[in-house]
């Protein structure tokens, strides 16, 4: 664990990347691996992952993202596109994983996917987008931290149009939104916020014990 908590004190959202590095096939497979792992609501992973190394792709993407360099000057862009809305079809697509991964009958399973759809399918149009936003953003941390630990750096990024995103990667009509931009590669020795002190609420003012 100090290892670990190391790797985060390590961590920043760097603003300025080595274009000479590029993060090697082996740990972007691993880093990957980790956000495939992330926790989500029932398990359901109602977004996308989409890894953008093309230099092309990442030239228009760059103005969408208000001109910053670290679109195109990052080893890889990563866009994490949640749902815009989802039916019944969310539920039964996981849980013929399920079936299929435990070896567990699918009509034994109709109970659990009753229960999901009333929670889930339900939901008003609005909170359908944001509750598929909020899952995305789980698999955010997930992959800020994993890349930390593989010593990747890393800048999650929100000021972006999401529409034109949308429309170059063509997201819209797969049913996606881009939620948050992640550049990740290695840090310049120019950028002088590495060595900026991390700040932080104090654990008194942030955690309460009860």
């Amino acid at each position: 664990m100090s290892n670990y908590l190391d790797n985060l004190n390590w961590r920043y959202a760097t603003k300025k990347f080595d274009t000479t590095k590029k993060v090697s096939p082996e740990k972007l497979e691993s880093l990957l691996d980790a956000i495939s792992l992330s926790a989500s609501s029932y398990g359901l992973q109602p977004y996308e992952i989409f890894v953008i190394e093309d230099k092309a792709v990442r030239e228009k993407l760059k103005p969408a993202a208000w001109g910053q360099a670290q679109i195109t000057d990052s080893s890889h862009v990563i866009v994490l596109a949640h749902q815009s809305t989802f039916g019944e079809e969310l539920v039964d697509n996981y849980l013929e994983k399920v079936s299929a991964t435990r070896n567990i009958p699918l009509k034994d399973l109709g109970g659990y996917a009753d229960f999901m759809k009333s929670k889930l399918v339900t939901l008003p149009e609005s909170e359908k987008a944001s509750w598929t936003a909020r899952q995305a953003y789980l698999a955010l941390g997930n992959l800020l931290s994993a890349a930390a630990d593989l010593k990747i750096d890393s800048c999650p990024m929100e000021g972006f149009d999401a529409p034109d995103v949308n429309e170059i990667l063509g997201l819209t009509e797969k049913g996606l939104n881009a939620a948050v931009l992640v550049a990740i590669g290695h840090r310049s020795e120019e950028d002088t916020t590495q060595h900026n002190k991390k700040v932080r609420k104090p654990k008194k003012e942030l955690i309460t014990h009860i």
